[in-house]
């Protein structure tokens, strides 16, 4: 991992140069990605069938899992992984119904003749995209398909990428979709499946709204989806910043790293502190660490080209470099000082405090969603909710006393945009209201 050195400069500057210099979406990347998705569109599920041979190795003679291939799922996983998603299932469903319950129904407000009623509606229908490829995510399944039908939408559809071998998607992520209520299950990954999704083929049918994390190349389709579907956020590869002081233990700071850099080559995890000490520590742990574990080749790459280890002077410039890179993950390892780190705390995407909250477990089974915004983005949102699928819709009434008493602020304001139908429309009923009296 590369030592940034923020002493010597502004700590959110060094943030910002190290943001810039983390996983980019090339102009490139977006022009095969648009490339993909023109192909979708003018020809459908053969265009989806051809590149997912291209990319995924297999060609597919159906996009649809089929009900004997649900079926055939629960036969090729255990009852303990099966117990597993249900326990992951209820956990985020108690949070997310938590956060619908706050939102009241109906509304009302009241102003001299006019009432606007706001009223929460789910989208029509939504699509999850499930990565695959060097892992398998049932649990992104659950992490996305929960609070939609927490929300209430109707039709959930999910894409996963078929496997290289016999051309299936990954049984345990077909029963999470069948526990947790999803209505279509598809072979479908990358940017055409993205494609399918908001332009519909002959078998998948469009969408309202796309959700769900991805490589670059699934973002990049997302943010050309998103002209004409909506989309939940940028959520690319994964990302984790821990903050840790001279208390924390070294060992687990590395474990914690080498948990999130085994998901991919383009994960960016990185160490913020004022101990050097420390610093040296965490780098020998992860040297010692990862050269006898599982996707060691993976956590090695990730690690020496994306990760690195950030030393500021104090805990006020490590929360200034923290809000500045706005990680996906943030984990705060203090023993004394961790509540008071994360009330410094102002851009992550989901923020772990204490030692006793690494980010792998927020990926599964403590509540919280595993659909973060990367890429900076912490900025702006925070993880996928049940927010995501619903709207806040207002309908509004205006009596004729109402109309009347906004006429002279519609007509000035109406003039000076240069506008003048837009008042004409108010001045009409107001003479016709004159005539009914």
């Amino acid at each position: 991992m590369k030592i940034v050195n923020v002493v010597a400069e502004p700590a959110a500057e060094a943030a910002a140069k190290l943001r810039k210099s983390t996983n980019k979406i090339s102009d490139a990347l977006m022009a095969q990605a648009r490339t993909i998705m023109d192909d979708v569109l003018a020809h459908g599920d053969p265009a989806v069938i051809d590149y997912t041979a291209k990319f995924d190795g297999v060609r597919l003679d159906s996009l649809k899992v089929s009900e004997e291939e649900i079926k055939g799922a629960y036969d090729k996983v255990t009852k303990e992984q099966v117990k597993a998603l249900k326990l992951m299932k209820s956990r985020l469903e108690k949070s997310e119904i938590a956060v619908l319950g706050r939102l009241k129904k109906n509304i009302k407000v009241r102003s001299e003749g006019v009432l606007i009623d706001r009223v929460v509606q789910p989208v029509a229908s939504v699509g999850c995209y499930v990565p695959g490829g060097k892992a398998r995510y049932p649990s992104t399944l659950v992490m996305c398909a929960v609070p939609a039908k927490v929300a209430g939408v109707k039709r959930i559809v999910a894409i996963s990428p078929p496997t290289k071998d016999d051309g299936s998607i990954d049984p345990l992520t077909i029963v999470a979709a069948d526990i947790c209520g999803v209505n279509e299950i598809y072979k479908a990954g990358g940017a055409q499946g993205i494609a399918a999704l908001a332009y519909g083929t002959q078998t998948i049918k469009p969408v309202s709204k796309i959700v769900g994390p991805g490589g670059m190349f699934v973002t990049a389709a997302k943010i050309a989806a998103s002209s004409i579907v909506s989309t939940d956020m940028v959520a690319g590869p994964t990302e984790l910043l821990v903050y840790a002081d001279q208390s924390a233990d070294p060992r687990l700071v590395a474990v914690d790293l080498i948990s999130q850099a085994e998901h991919s080559p383009d994960t960016v995890c990185g160490l913020v502190t004022t101990s050097e000490k420390l610093a040296a520590q965490v780098q020998e742990q992860v040297d010692a660490i990862s050269s006898g574990i599982a996707r060691s080749d993976i956590v090695k790459k990730s690690l020496s080209e994306n990760g690195f280890v950030a030393i500021c002077k104090d805990e006020k410039a490590c929360a200034e470099f923290a809000n500045e890179f706005a990680p996906e993950h943030l984990e705060i390892i203090s023993k004394k000082k961790a509540d008071a780190f994360a009330d410094k705390i102002e851009s992550a995407g989901l923020i772990l405090i204490g030692p006793d909250a690494p980010s792998s477990a927020s990926d599964y089974c403590l509540g919280s969603n595993h659909v973060l915004p990367t890429l900076g983005f912490g900025k702006s949102r925070a993880s996928l909710s049940v927010l995501d699928y619903v709207k806040l819709v207002n309908r509004v009434k205006v009596t004729k006393a109402g109309l009347a008493k906004i006429d002279g602020a519609v007509r000035a304001i109406a003039t000076a945009e240069g506008l003048p139908n837009h008042y004409e429309a108010v001045k009409a009923r107001r003479k016709r209201n004159k005539k009914e009296k």
